[in-house]
């Protein structure tokens, strides 16, 4: 018979998946990866960028980044792609569609 890895003892399960199933049964998971990548902006482009960050949010799969740099937007705008996939390659690819630089 083949063991479930989620029931180890037929009672118990592993704590990743019960957070998981509690996020979802309570219809807060988009929500709850929403504010995991919000939180881990200065950790995937470097506190030289965090540091000129106003304000980042996510709003219908769009994440939202005010800087208070021009030289900063420009340079960002060019590499809207490369964030993108630095966010979906940590937290999958539903979690955002495109990036609006501010």
């Amino acid at each position: 018979m083949a063991k479930n890895p989620n029931n180890h003892d037929g009672n118990s399960m592993h704590i990743g998946h019960a957070i998981q199933q509690l996020l979802n049964s309570y219809h807060i998971k988009a929500k709850f990866d929403e504010a995991n990548l919000i939180g881990s902006w200065e950790r995937l482009v470097g506190k030289p960028i965090a540091k000129r960050t106003k304000k980042v949010f996510i709003r219908n799969k769009v994440m939202f980044v005010e800087l208070d740099s021009p030289s900063m937007k420009s340079e960002l705008s060019f590499h809207k792609k490369e964030i993108i996939d630095l966010f979906q390659k940590e937290f999958g690819l539903d979690i955002i569609k495109e990036l609006v630089i501010m």
